[in-house]
């Protein structure tokens, strides 16, 4: 590739022009390729070249899922998601209507009927996907397939929501959702797939070359207990378009299963277009639906939310599969479940457990000061969403009062040299890469009001959070997130430069092509002009 603007991420050798392939592998750069004979050769008139996105923190088999799913996000009122319901009902053979994307803040506050919906569906379950992922909404024909209809079960760490007079509403918080297992699980390998193709060929259009799937095969994450046979049956069959990191749900690791800590497996296993990855811990909830576990009561409440689990359960088994070898990634968005998670990380590192790869704090939403200098001594890794700022940004500011400036820090961790990466929790809010570069920068809510602006960073900073920030949270560093001789030849062609125009526009570059291992995934064979 010549005549390109070349954004390396290397801070030894940021810029080229002009970058060279051989199989999967970039050979080199500039004077280090210019001598050298080339089978083909391509002129980016221009174009500027950055290695291929990497999104720390996504869910691909439920966005590749929800792609053929009842969509929700768009609807207007409540009357279009029961014509919604309705028209899926009546059109497939499928036994039961899931849905996607709802969001009770844009419909103010209010959730589905469950009269309204059994309506809708004519007879059929409906089991609609709150797009936090910490709740769900399902009609009353579901909630007696559950055994939830007469009598609402305690559930540790969730809730079954019921009115005044007692009766299920069909809103099911955290780990009441587990209730529904019966009914997830029965997603097929072939379905999955499926999912994983239309998940990974999306995110090519969008430059991103490689993803972490945050918390697969168990708990409420999961659709499927062999989810991981369905990404390596993927893969066999080049349906994979990007490369893998999978987390699964720490419940999957127990004794009992093949899969598990007993087994030996651990983090790492794999290669560099699949491998298990840390094991994904729910420490705590949501902060729009006010679950997510904070030090001091939420604004005008008298909770604080909660934590998922009696905490010395969870504490016990991430130290067990600390010391078999597992990497962490524990979901802890209040600075309580932070706190809780530190605590975690500091014991593991007072044995001298080693991972093979970096332990995580999934979401670390609410940072307080204090916390700052105990999360760079642990040495894990905060993975933030500045996207949600410009989702939900006025819910959460409502549901944080006067904490809004710890949270989802992104300058205030670079200051201090902990790892940034780049990430999106996709389906929760919109993926693509390049608006979330706009989010670190701007850092505006949805109404276009600021949000905690002291912790903004330049956009050459938000590009390398998901390029090398990322590339150093998943551990692979040494092969990826940058461009320079021996590294994965993964990148991204852009039809500007992020860097060097107005910030407002950088959501809207065109991608013009994403190239993984050396091959078109996105947009090739290309004539750049």
């Amino acid at each position: 590739m010549t005549n390109a603007r070349i954004r390396t991420m290397d801070p030894a050798r940021p810029a080229a022009r002009t970058l060279g392939m051989f199989g999967d592998r970039i050979v080199g750069l500039d004077e280090q390729v210019d001598s050298l004979d080339a089978v083909e050769t391509v002129d980016l008139q221009g174009a500027t070249v950055l290695p291929g996105f990497n999104d720390a923190h996504a869910h691909s088999v439920w966005f590749g899922l929800g792609l053929v799913e009842v969509d929700l996000a768009t609807a207007g009122d409540l009357g279009e998601v029961y014509r919604r319901i309705a028209d899926a009902a009546g059109s497939s053979p499928e036994p039961s209507v899931v849905a996607g994307g709802y969001n009770h803040h844009f419909h103010g506050g209010r959730f589905p009927d469950r009269d309204a919906l059994d309506a809708a569906a004519g007879g059929k379950p409906v089991w609609i996907k709150h797009n936090s992922g910490h709740a769900a909404i399902v009609n009353g024909v579901a909630l007696r397939l559950i055994d939830a209809e007469h009598t609402a079960p305690t559930v540790v760490g969730g809730r079954v929501v019921v009115d005044e007079t007692g009766r299920p509403t069909g809103v099911l918080e955290e780990n009441a959702m587990r209730l529904l297992q019966d009914l997830v699980h029965k997603y097929s390998l072939h379905s999955i797939e499926d999912a994983l193709e239309r998940a990974s060929r999306h995110y090519a259009t969008e430059g991103i070359t490689s993803v972490t799937d945050a918390g697969i095969a168990g708990g409420w994450i999961g659709h499927s207990p062999v989810e991981f046979t369905a990404y390596q049956n993927a893969r066999e069959d080049r349906r994979l378009h990007t490369r893998v990191q999978a987390m699964p749900a720490i419940d999957v690791l127990a004794d009992r299963s093949p899969a598990g800590i007993a087994a030996g497996i651990r983090s790492g296993v794999g290669d560099a277009w699949l491998q298990i990855g840390p094991a994904k811990i729910f420490t705590d909830g949501s902060l729009l639906a006010s679950t997510a576990y904070l030090s001091a009561n939420y604004p005008g409440c008298d909770h604080q939310g909660y934590l998922q689990d009696d905490p010395e359960q969870m504490r016990t088994l991430a130290l067990e599969a600390a010391e078999a070898g597992w990497a962490l990634a524990m979901h802890a968005i209040g600075d309580g479940a932070i706190d809780f998670s530190l605590e975690v990380l500091e014991a593991i590192a007072a044995r001298g457990w080693r991972a093979p790869m970096p332990h995580r704090i999934e979401h670390a939403g609410v940072v307080r000061p204090d916390q700052l200098d105990r999360l760079t001594r642990s040495g894990a890794v905060p993975v933030p969403q500045p996207y949600f700022i410009a989702q939900f940004g006025e819910g959460m500011r409502e549901n944080l009062g006067d904490r809004e400036p710890w949270a989802y820090r992104a300058a205030s961790l670079l200051r201090r040299g902990i790892v940034l990466p780049g990430s999106s929790d996709r389906p929760v809010a919109p993926g693509a890469p390049l608006p979330i570069v706009q989010a670190f920068v701007e850092r505006l809510t949805e109404v276009g009001e600021p949000f905690g602006q002291d912790e903004r960073i330049s956009a050459e900073a938000a590009l390398r959070a998901y390029t090398a920030g990322s590339a150093a949270a998943t551990g692979w560093g040494h092969e990826k997130g940058s461009l320079g001789s021996g590294m994965l030849a993964d990148l991204v062609v852009l039809g500007d430069d992020p860097v060097t125009i107005e910030p407002a526009r950088i959501g809207g570059i065109d991608v013009l092509a994403t190239i993984v291992g050396g091959g078109f995934s996105h947009g090739g064979p290309v004539t750049f002009t």
